[in-house]
């Protein structure tokens, strides 16, 4: 492993300043649990590594009261968000997706910016924060910007945060009245591994209980980048949800998505994981929302 300087800035435009100064030489490390096997292994070789561990505002957790707004710094571990009561209670496809990550050593440690801006097709923390429709703040050498977190991802390994930026935040805006979502981590086995797909589903009932008022279904694994299945979404918005409607939801996500054979699994098998996946974390969103009544 190439020796390097370790830089360990106190606020984001420290950092930004010292990725300035060392420019294409540097890189930016949060948890580290990516970033340490690349230097391992040779993939990246930099002359400086800024840490951005000791950057107290990346690390906030915090919902506003006043507006439902939650906000996740990028620096909070996924273990944080595991054992918080405030996620298993009202954010728990959040909570189904950070608790499938690694293993406790990784999600004591991997932090859920780490994972959003690795950008691979399996990161189990896109999910929630798409179907939440969460907005990343981004801060660089011009200042801040905002991002949709659907609108993050370019292609595998690529973000569209340009060099020296840094995400900052994410954050997840009020959730309407009798909301429920879901998420689950399909794989091979009962163990440490990653996702042969990942599905993500949110439904928002009107007043009568029934009626979607709001669906999000999130894919992982389904194509380059984790994705939306807008036509599916659109099949279940204003309808009774029942069973049946679940089902042709679950088709429709699985035509729309763009799986492929790998080593690790074949393209008809995801879709047919896309097809019942979808069928019940929609069941199993309409029985959180009708438990928390």
């Amino acid at each position: 492993m190439k020796e390097f300087t370790y830089l360990t800035p106190a606020t984001v435009e420290e950092a930004v300043s010292l990725y300035g100064q060392h420019s294409e030489t540097a890189k930016y490390m949060a948890g580290g649990t990516d970033v340490i096997v690349k230097l391992k292994d040779g993939w990246m070789e930099p002359d400086y590594l800024i840490s951005l561990k000791k950057i107290e505002e990346l690390s906030e957790l915090r919902k506003n009261e006043a507006t439902g707004d939650l906000t996740i710094g990028a620096t909070v571990t996924h273990a944080v968000l595991e054992k918080s009561i405030m996620i298993q209670k009202e954010y728990p496809i959040i909570y189904d997706a950070v608790s499938n990550i690694g293993s406790l050593q990784v999600r004591n440690v991997g932090t859920i910016g780490g994972n959003l801006i690795n950008a691979v097709p399996s990161a189990d923390g896109a999910i929630p924060m798409i179907a939440l429709d969460g907005v990343a703040l981004i801060q660089g050498p011009s200042g801040e910007r905002s991002v949709a977190v659907k609108d993050l991802f370019i292609e595998p390994y690529k973000t569209v945060l340009k060099p020296g930026e840094i995400l900052k935040k994410i954050t997840i805006p009020a959730q309407a009245p009798r909301t429920g979502s879901a998420y689950i981590k399909f794989g091979r086995r009962a163990a440490m591994e990653l996702p042969l797909i990942g599905i993500g589903v949110l439904l928002s009932l009107k007043e009568d209980l029934q009626t979607c008022a709001k669906a999000r279904i999130v894919l992982g694994v389904a194509g380059p980048t984790p994705m939306r299945a807008y036509e599916a979404e659109k099949l279940l918005a204003g309808q009774r949800i029942t069973e049946d409607i679940l089902r042709q939801a679950g088709e429709t996500a699985a035509d729309e998505s763009k799986v492929r054979d790998s080593v690790r699994g074949s393209a008809w098998h995801r879709k047919e994981m896309i097809r019942v996946q979808v069928r019940r974390m929609g069941l199993k969103c309409m029985d959180i929302i009708k438990n928390n009544r």
